[in-house]
């Protein structure tokens, strides 16, 4: 009988799932069992173990229920009257983003608005 090492046998074993190859041991004599047509036979004992088939049952699954996709960041941004740079359209949607940064060991805080026009989407930064 051939030994194994551990490394070589998971990589055999690894190697017979990807081929859909499954491992059996034999129950008398604990000896890898072959694949054969039939089943699966022990080289060392000579025991046949048939295969037999199996049902695969799966739940019943409903019809999928809808997804809603909101655009919410358009719902909590306010509209006001801003001058687009774009299409010269005077209504845009305004946003108020905060940033947070550390540097030489101060925090600092900063605060953007961001304008994005109804009509065209353009976005803008006002400095």
């Amino acid at each position: 009988m051939k030994t194994y090492q551990r490394a070589e046998f998971i990589s055999i074993l690894i190697d017979s799932i990807k081929r859909g190859i499954y491992l059996k041991f034999c129950d008398k004599c604990g000896t890898y069992m072959k694949k054969t047509y039939e089943g699966f036979t022990c080289p060392r004992c000579g025991q046949h173990l048939e295969t037999g088939s199996f049902e695969v049952k799966r739940p019943e699954t409903s019809a999928p229920e809808p997804v809603y996709i909101v655009d919410s960041d358009r719902l909590d941004d306010q509209t006001v009257t801003q001058s687009c740079p774009n299409c010269d359209s005077n209504d845009a949607y305004r946003s108020i983003l905060t940033t947070q940064g550390e540097h030489a060991g101060v925090k600092q805080d900063r605060t953007v608005e961001r304008y994005t026009c109804v009509k065209c989407h353009h976005t803008w930064i006002k400095k």
